[in-house]
């Protein structure tokens, strides 16, 4: 390309001009040369911070949680007792506010229910509970099909506590934020049995309204260890997956 401009050019251009037009010329379509350089950088992409951008409060607290204990080393605290783990309902078909569109308590048909890979997810969470050995006293569910069914599947056992229910609504009032972590605090706080653990399977806006983080993907638990002066601390979370390999197996 040079040279031909050369040959076209007169001789009395300056060679800035010369390579204004070079440059120019280049504009017009792409380079044919291409780059190997597989450099990264910690940089973040467009992608994360518009994903960023688009969470709430909750869910990046969620995706910025570290755990303080993990693998052999929360496995070994979970055997020794005394934690609180709270799960999240597994995966269900559709994901809707069933609470404010005429969910009935008893009838599954009015609810949102577990998929099979939620049947899945909540049969992996009870196998690494036994092939652990983690031991747990209470297992305490909502009222709500897709919960105490997580909690059957996983567990064998439950008792529905209706503290654990959602208000009838979508997007809450202030007041009823306030009524969920009133209801949910005094479960997460309480210190289990000696030697064992108490397990809550519920929902995630309680669980945000008591700890600030939005407990995502559905399966996820937050293990929690509750002191004896009415204060818990957040330890690890788990998804379900990872309950089997907590043992590094």
């Amino acid at each position: 390309m040079l040279n031909l401009l050369k040959n076209q050019i007169p001789s009395f251009i300056s060679a800035t001009a010369l390579t204004a037009i070079v440059v120019l010329s280049g504009c017009s379509s792409p380079p044919s040369e291409t780059t190997n350089d597989t450099t990264t950088t910690d940089e973040p992409t467009a992608q994360t911070v518009a994903s960023e951008e688009t969470m709430s409060e909750g869910e990046l607290a969620n995706a910025n949680f570290q755990d303080k204990l993990s693998g052999t080393a929360l496995l070994n605290a979970l055997k020794q007792g005394g934690y609180v783990i709270y799960i999240r309902h597994a995966k269900t078909e559709k994901d809707y506010a069933d609470q404010a569109q005429g969910a009935v308590m008893g009838d599954c048909s009015t609810q949102r229910v577990l998929s099979e890979v939620g049947w899945k997810e909540a049969k992996d969470i009870g196998e690494g509970f036994r092939k652990n050995a983690i031991p747990f006293d209470q297992v305490i569910s909502s009222q709500y099909c897709r919960a105490w069914q997580t909690a059957d599947l996983a567990f064998g056992k439950y008792e529905k506590n209706g503290d654990l229910n959602f208000p009838k609504a979508e997007d809450y009032t202030p007041e009823q934020v306030a009524q969920m972590k009133a209801r949910l605090d005094p479960m997460l706080t309480a210190v289990p049995q000696k030697g064992t653990n108490t397990v809550i399977v519920g929902h995630d806006d309680l669980f945000e309204a008591s700890t600030g983080i939005y407990p995502d993907p559905m399966g996820i638990a937050y293990v929690i260890k509750p002191d004896s002066s009415g204060n818990f601390e957040l330890i690890a979370n788990v998804i379900p997956e990872e309950w089997l390999k907590l043992g590094g197996s």
